[in-house]
């Protein structure tokens, strides 16, 4: 494309810009984002068709001056924290909704063929799982306690221990994303698939629904966060696969920004899914209608944040636009 051209198409967007910039604590986070984004990304193709250019120099001055904005250190206050989970969060799941849809599928599709292995060979389950842990599972299930191993160890103890694995897990999940596609697609594999098999484990045994009722207190938050962590992965890994018009190191970096924020959403949920786990699974002789309670607050409420409010984001902005 001509100098000429490139100018022109764009001359009355950057001149829009020029006069926000000059007031940028008054927009909206994501607003400001989206115009970063859209900046640097013209000033990359500038970069690369007219090095030379006023045109190159111009956009380098718009995106520095923003660029000192958005990344000098600001006081965090509690009201930008509420801001982030409030808008920011379902902003970024808004634009990742293919990948969320592609975390969902490939991980249920893996969870299916773990129940599948586990109906057709008790082996695969001991295979998977371990001859300890399922030995040990089925004697509680002999003594009338299936999921005692969660009341075994000490609660504080507990909670530690699963909250530094869950969120290795999750980190393990994300940083696979920058192999595209077959990266979390095998670390969503493995889980998927190790679910099946344990989920299963119990109904080949009879106590399939009383397991349920203790293991999904945790699990409702536990499980929807190792698929959110999946599409992060997806989101950072797909970014630099399909650039469009960016190089491949501003997609890369663009890709990063949004879905580490994404990983960073799942953090508490995590750290109550690990609390659930130490201190109310364990609880067996609670009344069913309190954990169907927990268990149905808990999925509903992944409904309401990661697949609701991030839909109801893409409608308003495929009518504003």
């Amino acid at each position: 494309m001509k100098e000429n051209i490139f100018v022109r198409q764009n001359e009355e967007k950057w001149l829009e810009y020029e006069q926000k910039i000059s007031h940028l604590q008054s927009l909206p986070t994501q607003e400001i984002s989206d115009m970063y984004q859209d900046l640097t990304s013209d000033l990359s193709y500038a970069q690369s068709h007219y090095p030379e250019a006023r045109v190159t120099t111009y956009l380098n001055n718009l995106s520095l001056m923003l660029h000192e904005y958005v990344f000098t250190p600001k006081k965090h206050d509690f009201k930008s924290i509420i801001t982030f989970f409030t808008k920011f969060v379902p902003n970024m799941v808004a634009e990742a909704h293919v990948e969320m849809k592609l975390s969902f599928a490939v991980f249920m599709t893996f969870t299916i063929a773990g129940v599948i292995l586990a109906i057709q060979d008790f082996d695969n389950i001991i295979q998977t799982l371990g001859p300890g842990y399922v030995e040990m599972t089925l004697d509680n299930i002999k003594n009338g306690v299936p999921t005692d191993v969660y009341g075994h160890s000490p609660e504080g103890d507990m909670f530690l221990y699963i909250v530094l694995n869950n969120l290795r897990v999750d980190l393990i999940t994300y940083m696979y994303g920058i192999i595209p596609i077959l990266g979390p697609g095998y670390i969503l594999k493995v889980n998927g698939v190790m679910l099946g098999e344990f989920q299963t484990l119990f109904f080949l045994k009879d106590v399939g629904l009383e397991s349920m009722s203790a293991i999904w207190i945790h699990g409702a938050l536990e499980i929807p966060a190792i698929i959110i962590s999946g599409a992060a992965a997806f989101a950072l890994g797909l970014g630099w696969v399909f650039p469009k018009t960016l190089s491949r190191k501003e997609a890369l970096k663009r890709s990063g920004l949004r879905s580490v924020k994404i990983i960073l959403s799942i953090l508490p949920i995590t750290i109550i899914a690990a609390f659930l786990e130490s201190f109310a699974t364990r609880h067996t002789e609670w009344p069913l209608f309190v954990k169907l309670l927990i268990i149905g607050g808990s999925f509903a409420f992944i409904l309401f944040y990661y697949v609701y409010l991030p839909h109801q984001i893409r409608k308003r902005k495929e009518f504003e636009s």
